[in-house]
């Protein structure tokens, strides 16, 4: 062969390289541990399909539209009308969708935006995205193209369609300036010498366009778009916030719906506005809503309700609930009180009950109890402290374990900045700010119903680009800290009525073993029947492991059928997903 030959197959050659590096072809690593679990659950072939679903992001967004301050049709001519404002090949926030005849016509036949096929979904919309599509990463001659390498948790909020910031940048090529194109990739967890996982690169890296860059092999097949710098690379390393990257081009192309129909619109998974809808919510009753941050499921059993009745809805964290006081805010609804309390404690303590006296029913205990929770109560050492905050005099109200001789007074500027504490938090260190109420609990039996979509190992979530951090125990200890709920749950849900569970993953461990613990442990639950149904069966039989002689029981056939478990690998594209509901019958006293 000449010279000249070898010539021209040495650029094929290397464009050919380049064609296979440029993509998004990702491959979720599991502990082998936990791949064998799954396998043995699911089938090796079924697994494999799942898996390789959680690496990508659903092809579509799903819509839930707020039927109190509008209809769901209203809310899609709405959507549709402003695809047309973004021009005929333009779409929501940068969705581009195909060319359309304008007018009513165009509505009618285009399909970015359309309704549920689901029965009983009536107020879900779908709004189409695509992917994955094949980019073309050009470079100028003699000149590497320029990169930036993100986190794994920055890359799975762009391949749902959010921008790069500042603090998800990991790396960058040298000499990038304001305006330049640049490759974004993402650098996922490897192996590490001790037995765990790291990332390896250390933020601020700079890439050279060699072999020897920071995760140079390993980013192979990892590049989720490209786009333009917000800033230099001095910049992105320098300030703290803001947009680092504008993505142009992306391997999945999903709506963003940020500040799009606020108030009438929420953006959520379709399993989780199927879970709502099979609680049943009746206008009047009395709902629970036992771990409801962010406050998308509370929000949608209100709607349900007509904002009719009362939802006390829960969370430890003081920013999650200021959360769903906001969104309840945004969505006019006032059935919702949100309080923070860990779920464990949600069931009210014997030796605490006897101080708010005997309860004759349940309205007694909803009053006392909302009374006894503590929003504006200011306990400054042993005495108990009410004033506001331009009171002139100091009042001390004192406790039962002291004595009238024993009280101690505050003077009025401590008062003042103990109350602005009290109001606003303790700190943006701490949280958000804000005044939220804490609760002490409630008394057995005082709801109808009791949605607890339990904290779990979100192996269901996607897109997923690592799962390593799960082992067998690891999993179990999920599967614990659930049960320690659900016997809450049960607790607080009065004879006759309802308790739905649902998680985002997975792990039957956390799933069936869980129903098959709840129908074990109480003969009085009994699984219900589910309206709608939209996902699939769930697992049956068990998984033994011998070598430390643990045995992990699911479901009968019967019950598989009563259950609902959402595969991110079948047709519906949804998350992974699972749905248990429970009646409630008499209770053993």
């Amino acid at each position: 062969m000449d010279s000249s030959a070898s010539a021209s197959a040495s650029p094929t050659a290397a464009a050919a390289a380049d064609a296979d590096r440029y993509t998004y072809s990702p491959r979720l690593r599991w502990q082998p541990e936990v791949e064998e679990y799954f396998a043995a659950a699911y089938g090796r072939d079924r697994f494999a399909r799942i898996s390789e679903a959680l690496a990508h992001p659903s092809c579509y967004s799903c819509i839930r539209v707020n039927t109190l301050k509008s209809s769901t049709d209203a809310v899609m001519h709405k959507l549709m009308n402003l695809v047309d404002q973004n021009g005929l090949c333009g779409g929501i926030n940068g969705l581009e969708i195909g060319q359309q005849n304008g007018g009513e016509q165009a509505h009618e036949g285009n399909s970015v935006v359309h309704k549920c096929p689901y029965s009983g979904l009536d107020n879900v919309l779908f709004v189409q995205g695509s992917g994955p599509h094949a980019l073309h990463y050009n470079s100028q001659p003699d000149q590497s193209i320029k990169e930036v390498i993100v986190s794994r948790k920055c890359a799975e909020s762009v391949l749902r369609g959010a921008q790069v910031y500042i603090p998800g940048v990991l790396a960058c090529s040298s000499h990038v300036e304001k305006g330049d194109k640049v490759a974004v990739s993402v650098a996922i967890e490897q192996p590490a010498e001790d037995g765990g996982w790291t990332v390896g690169i250390t933020r601020g890296t700079v890439l050279q366009g060699l072999q020897s860059d920071a995760h140079h092999e390993e980013r192979k097949g990892l590049y989720i778009g490209q786009g333009i710098t917000a800033m230099s690379r001095s910049g992105i390393f320098r300030v703290p916030h803001g947009v680092a990257v504008e993505m142009t081009e992306r391997v999945y192309k999903l709506p963003s719906f940020n500040d799009v129909l606020e108030g009438e619109i929420f953006l959520q998974n379709l399993p989780s506005v199927v879970a709502a809808r099979v609680l049943d919510p009746q206008p009047g009753e009395r709902i629970l809503d036992m771990c409801a941050a962010p406050g998308g499921k509370t929000t949608a059993i209100a709607i349900l309700m007509k904002d009719q009745g009362e939802i006390i809805a829960l969370d430890r964290s003081h920013n999650k609930v200021m959360d769903i006081l906001k969104l309840a805010a945004e969505m006019d609804l006032n059935c919702i009180k949100a309080y923070k309390l860990d779920a464990l404690k949600s069931v009210r303590k014997t030796n605490e009950a006897k101080y708010i006296g005997e309860a004759g029913s349940r309205t007694d205990a909803i009053v006392t109890l909302a009374e006894d929770s503590e929003p504006c109560i200011n306990k400054v050492d042993a005495g108990t402290t009410n004033a506001s905050e331009d009171s002139s005099t100091t009042s001390v109200v004192q406790t039962d374990n002291k004595k009238t001789d024993d009280k101690r007074y505050v003077s009025k500027a401590d008062l003042r900045k103990n109350l602005r504490r009290m109001r606003n938090g303790p700190g943006r260190n701490n949280c958000s700010g804000g005044r939220v109420e804490n609760s002490k609990g409630f008394l057995p039996n005082s709801f109808d119903r009791v949605l607890l979509d339990a904290p779990c190992s979100a192996l269901g979530l996607r897109p997923r680009l690592f799962a390593g951090e799960e082992t067998l125990e690891s999993l179990r200890n999920h599967a614990t800290y659930q049960r320690r709920m659900f016997d809450q749950a049960v607790k607080l849900v009065h004879p006759g009525g309802v308790i739905v569970y649902s998680t985002c993953t997975i792990n039957p461990g956390e799933n069936e073993a869980l129903v098959r613990y709840a129908l074990d442990k109480y003969k009085f639950l009994s699984l219900g029947s589910q309206h709608p149904k939209v996902g699939g069966p769930g697992i049956v039989g068990s998984f033994e492991r011998s070598t430390k002689k643990y045995t992990e029981e699911w479901l009968t056939k019967h019950e598989s059928q009563l259950v609902q478990r959402f595969d991110p690998s079948s047709t519906l594209d949804t998350i992974g997903f699972f749905i248990a509901k429970f009646d409630v019958g008499q209770k053993d006293d």
